[in-house]
């Protein structure tokens, strides 16, 4: 049977630790799969090479083995789920309370024993698990999260790579270059998932400290432009946050809290008649000199000053 190999060396390990997976075509979970055992033997500093493969001595004489090999036993880092009865399920809850199972993919069964490991923080890990893990995992057991009644559908990081493959015409193209190729950006995102977890789990500390120190409950006013506003959710009492703009010096912006992280609705919205308005017509409309932009959706307004945002959003309260 065929086999590829593809190393990536560190020097401070003497063992060349084997990754191990099948060949022929590939998908996002062992694609993640290889990118997070990667990450994490880059984390330990240690010496790997991903071998693509079916071949049975080969398969048992890995170090880890995923998504090929037909069992599931973390002690030994065998990571398949083909095999019958599968390698289990989690359990998510849902808006309406109505708890859904997601069978463990390749990616899923690694990140279970890894994750925190590599992330260094259980509640990150799992963030990571909601956000990324969790859907790939169930694209991949030909489970859908979401239905869509329409000709178009969202596109995924599974249709992503799946367009990596090799198509009927391209004979000068293998599957193994492209697998090796996908790694790369796999590893890229996944760190970027990493940080941005880790980042918004101190910016949600941040902010609690900051709603439980302000005296009017319902405007909260920040020095640094948090990204994770949605802790606020779990107090009844928030309506709008300010903070300097990210993307423009000497701005500050306003914006509604929404009702829940997964609806662009707000709890309360900015006066209709700002909607879409900007500079000296937001002004007038407003009272507020320095009032700059409203979003016509209402959920967004920027002025030059951190006064004049919390004028703009006083003036919200009461519309």
């Amino acid at each position: 049977m065929p086999c590829s190999r593809n190393s990536t060396i560190t020097t401070m390990s003497n063992e060349t630790k084997k990754l191990i997976t099948h060949d022929g075509s590939f998908h996002a979970d062992d694609i993640f799969a290889a990118a997070t055992l990667s990450l994490l033997l880059d984390k330990r500093r240690e010496s790997y090479e991903i071998i693509r493969t079916r071949e049975p001595e080969l398969i048992v004489s890995g170090d880890y083995v995923f998504d090929v090999g037909g069992i599931y036993d973390e002690k030994t880092n065998r990571f398949d789920h083909h095999q019958v009865g599968g390698a289990g399920k989690r359990n998510f809850g849902s808006v309406n309370s109505i708890g859904v199972d997601i069978e463990y993919a390749a990616f899923g069964l690694v990140w279970k024993k890894y994750g925190e490991e590599l992330t260094g923080n259980k509640k990150v890990a799992y963030i990571i698990e909601k956000k990324l893990v969790a859907p790939i995992d169930a694209g991949d057991n030909g489970f859908e999260i979401g239905k869509y009644d329409y000709e178009i559908t969202p596109y995924s990081i599974q249709t992503a790579f799946y367009s990596m493959r090799p198509t009927w015409k391209e004979e000068e193209l293998t599957n193994d270059e492209m697998f090796f190729k996908c790694i790369v950006p796999a590893k890229e995102i996944l760190s970027r998932e990493i940080i941005q977890a880790q980042d918004s789990i101190m910016a949600e500390e941040e902010l609690i400290k900051i709603y439980e120190k302000a005296k009017d409950k319902r405007i909260i006013v920040c020095d640094m432009n948090y990204s994770f506003d949605f802790s606020l959710q779990n107090f009844a009492e928030p309506l709008f946050i300010i903070s300097p703009s990210k993307e423009v010096k000497d701005k500050w912006s306003v914006r509604a809290v929404r009702q829940d992280s997964k609806t662009f609705k707000n709890r309360k919205d900015f006066p209709k008649a700002w909607a879409g308005l900007r500079d000296e017509e937001l002004q007038k409309v407003s009272g507020v000199n320095d009032a700059v932009f409203c979003h016509r959706a209402l959920f967004l307004c920027v002025s030059k000053s951190k006064e004049g945002a919390i004028k703009l959003a006083q003036i919200a309260l009461e519309s």
